[in-house]
């Protein structure tokens, strides 16, 4: 029966007079709304009349939902999105048949879209609009409001981003072909949509460094990286498995088709205050292709020098080292310990208008005004070691050098700076004199390493405490912190603090992420040691005779002042060992 149908047999009947049918139809064209809906709205007929009407029309049971209370479980089988905008609810499930009630059987798009989404046989039951809308609000209200999209913990503020709102650069537009491929055949891309559009949301509120959306046999899962640890936001079932990746793609511009081989793309979000650039790794796997995605803001500042973590002295240090006329600044450590922000910062505090800075990376993480930024792209012979050598005739007084991968970058990289040039870059070492080694394996000579070195630092990122649940750690025994080389002077004096979580760490204990650092001068009785043949812990050892204060000593020092937990010391420093005692 079609809405004007039903208009026609509600007057036939008596229930409305030709001119309220009318002004219900004008209302319908004005507002979008079900012609049902209007007729309530205007006041043309009570509601459960025209459930009652409804019901012997079409031969279905008209119910109360008064006293229903949905179960989780059949509240997670339909998204909330698709229950408001259709006016339904789940009722119950019973083997393969979901039942639903539903304010107007004549929207059969509305069951159409359920049966599709679940994958299930559907039975329909007719309630009055009330009811519905009552019954949803109930079940899918505060905490429960994030069934939609798995998130169980502290909802989205709808102050922030409004996920419908939110403006997404696509590369291009779907073909009819990728757009029957991405819905399912089905209205199934809207709810896609919805969901992606959410968990950028969700991302960028709980400002998430990497998203991943992993396929398994019977869902699919999203876990969010926050201050370097991995959680779970939400499960996905498998009905939308290939949807969501395929969504991806078409915002990425990659080939929606293809699904066997790894694909790399870059999404641009638009939210009210900033621009995140999003970058997009797929990669095909077991039960589907699992996304991982890094979420970076071109909006937030690059953090200064000062409020990165560094001990006063190793801040002495580096910037006495970044502020020379040339010579070579390495910055080690695995991905994800803030390399790139650390000399991010010190770019941005020499960028002035009477130096030419000039950078090569893969990728360019921040767009820096003033500095001029190349992007690799190895398909088409644009590498490292090409672009070092350009950039050499661009009259450079600054290089910076995303990543050191083969000695062919090393010795070009070198050769900078012992012509003029103060060169920073990186390298994936433990520590900073293994660095050293790294080089010699690389095939540099020891001269050239000596002669070019100004600075090697190694760094790691660790969570420290959140301050509004900070407590002491009385699970820390004095055994323990011996263990981890505390100082013995420092014993009687330590109070080991922790978060025990609450709404503002997200009950982790935990708020944000600063560094630690080992910063190696190269001074000259290191610079004769290298020259000799010295290995890393002799190396070592000497910096420390320095003074140099090792990562192990610097994530110490904060743990002693209750920034961190001996749990984030442990993970993100290995011991000196006996090269402190010998």
């Amino acid at each position: 029966m079609s809405a004007g149908k039903l208009g026609e047999l509600l007057v036939a009947q008596g229930y409305i007079s030709k001119d309220q049918l009318q002004s219900a139809i004008e209302h319908k064209q004005k507002t979008k709304a079900r012609l049902s809906s209007s007729l309530v709205h205007l006041g043309h007929i009570n509601e459960k009349v025209l459930a009652t009407f409804l019901s012997k029309q079409y031969g279905l049971t008209a119910i109360s939902l008064d006293d229903v209370q949905l179960s989780e479980d059949v509240a997670r089988l339909v998204p909330v999105s698709l229950c408001d905008r259709h006016v339904l609810v789940p009722l119950s499930l019973d083997g393969n048949r979901l039942s639903i009630a539903i304010s107007d059987p004549t929207n059969v798009a509305a069951v159409d879209d359920v049966r599709f989404l679940c994958n299930l046989d559907v039975t329909v039951y007719i309630a009055t609009e009330t009811a519905i809308r009552g019954l949803i609000e109930r079940t899918y209200s505060q905490a429960a409001s994030q069934i939609e999209t798995g998130i169980m913990s502290d909802p989205i503020d709808p102050g922030q981003e409004d996920p419908d709102n939110m403006d997404l650069e696509v590369a291009k537009a779907p073909s009819a072909t990728e757009a029957h491929e991405l819905e399912g055949g089905a209205d199934l891309g809207k709810p896609v949509i919805r969901i992606i559009n959410k968990v950028f949301v969700e991302a960028i509120r709980r400002k998430a460094s990497d998203i991943h959306i992993e396929p398994f046999e019977t869902f699919s899962r999203v876990r969010f990286r926050v201050d370097g640890a991995l959680f779970e936001v939400m499960k996905i079932p498998p009905q939308l498995r290939s949807a969501m990746p395929a969504r991806i793609k078409v915002m990425a511009n990659l080939d929606i088709s293809e699904k066997r081989l790894p694909q790399d793309g870059r999404i641009q979000v638009k939210t009210r205050t900033s621009k995140i650039d999003i970058r997009v790794s797929i990669l095909p796997t077991m039960f589907g292709e699992k996304v991982v995605m890094r979420v970076l803001d071109q909006g937030n500042k690059t953090p200064s020098l000062l409020q990165m973590g560094f001990e006063e002295e190793q801040l002495s240090l580096f910037k006495k080292a970044a502020g020379q006329p040339y010579g070579m600044v390495l910055v080690t450590g695995p991905t994800g310990s803030g390399k790139s922000t650390t000399l991010y910062a010190a770019l941005t505090e020499l960028n002035t208008a009477d130096v030419n800075i000039s950078t090569v990376e893969d990728p360019v993480e921040y767009n820096m005004i003033g500095i001029n930024q190349v992007q690799m792209k190895e398909g088409i012979g644009l590498t490292f070691a090409a672009s070092l050598r350009s950039l050499l005739r661009q009259d450079p007084d600054i290089i910076l050098v995303g990543e050191i991968r083969d000695q062919e970058t090393a010795e070009i990289a070198i050769k900078a700076s012992l012509t003029g040039h103060m060169v920073f870059s990186t390298l994936h070492t433990n520590d900073a004199p293994s660095t050293v080694s790294r080089l010699l394996h690389m095939g540099i000579e020891p001269f050239l390493i000596t002669a070019s070195l100004t600075l090697i630092q190694a760094q790691r990122l660790i969570r420290v405490n959140c301050e509004k649940c900070l407590e002491p750690d009385t699970k820390v025994t004095p055994q323990m912190l011996k263990e981890a080389e505390l100082p013995e002077n420092w014993m009687e004096s330590i109070k080991p603090m922790r978060g025990v979580g609450c709404d503002r760490c997200g009950g982790t204990g935990y708020k944000g992420r600063r560094g630690i650092y080992e910063v190696m001068y190269m001074t000259e009785k290191l610079r004769e040691m290298v020259i000799k043949g010295a290995n890393a812990d002799f190396l070592k050892k000497a910096a420390i005779e320095n003074g140099m204060v090792t990562l192990r000593q610097s994530a110490l020092i904060k743990l002693y002042r209750g920034e961190t937990t001996l749990e984030e010391v442990l993970n993100n420093s290995r011991p000196d060992g006996d090269i402190l005692k010998s």
